[in-house]
């Protein structure tokens, strides 16, 4: 009778324990709910909305950052962004990347003079310490500003926060975001833009264009497909070389992204992705993550607005100098998917939804005192 009666108290304390837990866990989320932005906050200072000639020594409006975002409407909407002027945007992140950077560009340069469409290189120097701003501005001195501009931003955004400032001053009908540490052979872009082209080739220029400054209810999602580079055809050999702690934890972001994001990617982080400029700006005009797990954000995002993705194997090499702390970027970027889930589970987030106009969250600040 005393151990049923003991059973019974334990099994009380668990139901209690639980209902507070569930009693907690519901009450954390309704205040998450209603203190959280749906829409995120893109801060954008002063000298962000600038580029600089290092042959004049002038600065000169970006496009959409010094111009539209700062015009007098009292609603910015996406068909006011100027139209494309060139066919490639190619935007770089650099965080410290003074040793690194060089490298890549003259690969990209080298591949893309050879190319008949008009491209620019946009580097976002993300807050560096040292000379990234400086190396970048050597190229634009050598090769002008249409075809090369950086982007000096005034604090560290994360790898995330820097690419959207460089989507939103993109002038490509095509933006393709690529590391600083030309870890991805860039002559890849070709399967990337093969796949896009061959799923838009249905459609006349004038119906593309057409879409593009209307989307309202009228957005055809097939017409925005966007392909990105993918190493999982490399998993096994990666492995081999990997620790088995390093190899559970790879397996165990792989897994919690799958199971509570992204489906249909195996290879989410590969920093080598093209798309459509009018859907980049839909997405990063929306993803709150700015730092490593962004990637997981946008692609869930793409899924949700039912967009073709095409994971294109490609050519990689893993070049020292990552910014990657093994152990905790992987547990940190564990920790974000699962506030991904949840703060869109819960509301907290909002997916886009047609019709697309209204551009929320750009906030011009002034310059950090």
């Amino acid at each position: 009778m005393t151990c049923f009666f003991q059973q019974f108290l334990t099994i009380n304390n668990l139901i209690a324990l639980l209902t507070i837990i569930i009693i907690t866990i519901i009450f954390i989320s309704i205040l998450i709910r209603l203190t959280t932005d749906q829409y995120p906050r893109i801060l954008i200072y002063k000298d962000e909305r600038f580029y600089l000639d290092p042959i004049s020594g002038e600065h000169h409006p970006l496009p959409q950052l010094g111009t539209i975002f700062l015009s007098k409407k009292h609603t910015v909407t996406y068909q006011d962004i100027q139209p494309s002027t060139h066919y490639l945007s190619v935007i770089v992140p650099a965080y410290n990347e003074q040793n690194r950077l060089p490298t890549m560009l003259d690969e990209a340069i080298d591949f893309l003079e050879q190319k008949s469409f008009k491209y620019e290189i946009i580097v976002v120097d993300d807050g560096s310490r040292d000379k990234t701003t400086q190396i970048a501005l050597g190229y634009v001195q050598k090769y002008g500003t249409e075809k090369i501009r950086v982007i000096t931003l005034v604090k560290n955004r994360g790898k995330g926060g820097a690419i959207r400032i460089g989507i939103l001053a993109a002038r490509g009908e095509y933006c393709l975001f690529a590391d600083a540490d030309g870890a991805t052979k860039f002559s890849e872009f070709e399967k990337l833009n093969h796949f896009i082209q061959e799923r838009r080739k249905s459609y006349s220029k004038n119906e593309l264009n057409c879409k593009e400054k209307n989307f309202g209810s009228e957005f055809d999602p097939k017409m925005f497909p966007i392909a990105i580079g993918s190493r999982a055809h490399m998993e096994e050999e990666s492995i081999a070389q990997r620790s088995l702690f390093r190899t559970f934890l790879m397996w165990g972001f792989h897994f919690v992204v799958w199971l509570l994001t992204v489906k249909t990617v195996r290879d989410t982080q590969c920093g080598f992705k093209l798309f459509p400029r009018t859907v980049a700006q839909i997405l990063f005009t929306h993803t709150h993550i700015e730092r490593w797990a962004f990637d997981v954000e946008l692609l869930l995002l793409a899924e949700r607005l039912q967009l073709p993705i095409g994971e294109i194997p490609v050519e990689w090499t893993e070049i020292e100098g990552s910014k990657i702390v093994p152990v905790f970027s992987w547990i940190q970027m564990g920790i974000d998917v699962t506030l991904i889930f949840w703060n869109y589970t819960i509301g907290a987030y909002c997916y886009p939804k047609q019709p697309y106009e209204k551009i929320y969250g750009i906030i011009m600040q002034q310059p950090l005192l």
